[in-house]
């Protein structure tokens, strides 16, 4: 397996580097929100010595409901990333839904992700790939709850056809078990690797319970807070070579998946300890 970093950003995964940070909000409610959080993440991981990525999206296309909330949108949201970027000279990551939102977030982000339910889109994931190499940016994909880990090797091979270093992180987020519920095999993790990429972890997703929010009886996502630390810490005592985590100032407020996400007091301590068990396994 093989280091990635980004050009001219202290900002560096896999391979002999230090635990990789993405982390944020799960999608943009305000500007002044953004700003909290990852100036917040920022101070932590400088004062842990960890590369911090602050990742949020501006839109949400997977929701349960169709009134569910999805954010400001591409433009809005692109703006917002932006002035992140620039105010607190972090980089940023987004998903990306449509092959066309691809070249627009790639003039901003540093990493383009791919959203789980739609990596097997072959023109999106091929879209995602070129503005990506176009900037010198990395690509995420996120695992599909429906996918093996060893098949993920077909969507590197997609990407490695539009971008031949294959800038390539892949992010195990949980497998669907049953109905309502995810379950995460650590052994992927090192199968993943195997193919050459880093691999992170994506323990607020990972402990979601799809459709099944009790609050909205079923028309969001509902999910296992307490189990976001114990997921991480498996994860990374697994190999995993990056953590991806959400948080907000008041999960049970925030607009999406509050369920899955950390309150941004809890950042610190789990960073510690997410930092000493990377060290104890590297």
């Amino acid at each position: 397996m093989r280091a990635l970093s980004l050009k001219d950003r202290d900002w560096a995964i896999g391979t002999g580097q230090p635990l990789a940070v993405i982390a944020g909000i799960n999608v943009l409610e305000s500007e002044d929100l953004a700003l909290e959080i990852g100036q917040e993440l920022k101070a932590i991981c400088a004062d842990l010595d960890l590369p911090c990525m602050f990742k949020a999206s501006y839109d949400k296309a997977n929701r349960s409901s169709i009134t569910s909330y999805r954010g400001p949108g591409l433009d809005a949201g692109l703006k917002m990333l932006a002035t992140v970027k620039a105010e607190l000279d972090v980089p940023t990551l987004t998903d990306v839904h449509t092959p066309e939102q691809a070249e627009p977030a790639g003039e901003i982000v540093d990493i383009l992700q791919v959203p789980a339910f739609l990596c097997r889109q072959t023109d999106l994931v091929v879209a995602i790939a070129k503005a990506a190499d176009a900037k010198g940016a990395l690509v995420q994909v996120k695992k599909a709850q429906f996918l093996a880990p060893w098949d993920t090797k077909n969507i590197v091979s997609k990407i490695g056809e539009v971008m031949p270093e294959k800038r390539v992180i892949l992010c195990e987020r949980g497998t669907s078990f049953g109905y309502n519920n995810l379950v995460v095999d650590m052994l992927g993790i090192q199968q993943m690797q195997a193919l050459g990429c880093p691999v992170t972890i994506d323990a607020t997703h990972a402990v979601q319970l799809p459709g099944a929010d009790p609050r909205t009886s079923g028309a969001s996502t509902g999910g296992r807070r307490d189990g976001v630390a114990v997921i991480a810490r498996a994860a990374i005592a697994a190999g995993a070579d990056g953590v991806f985590l959400e948080f907000h100032t008041d999960p049970d407020k925030a607009l999406c998946d509050g369920p899955s996400c950390l309150p941004i007091s809890d950042a610190r301590a789990l960073l510690s300890e997410l930092k000493a068990l990377h060290e104890i396994v590297n």
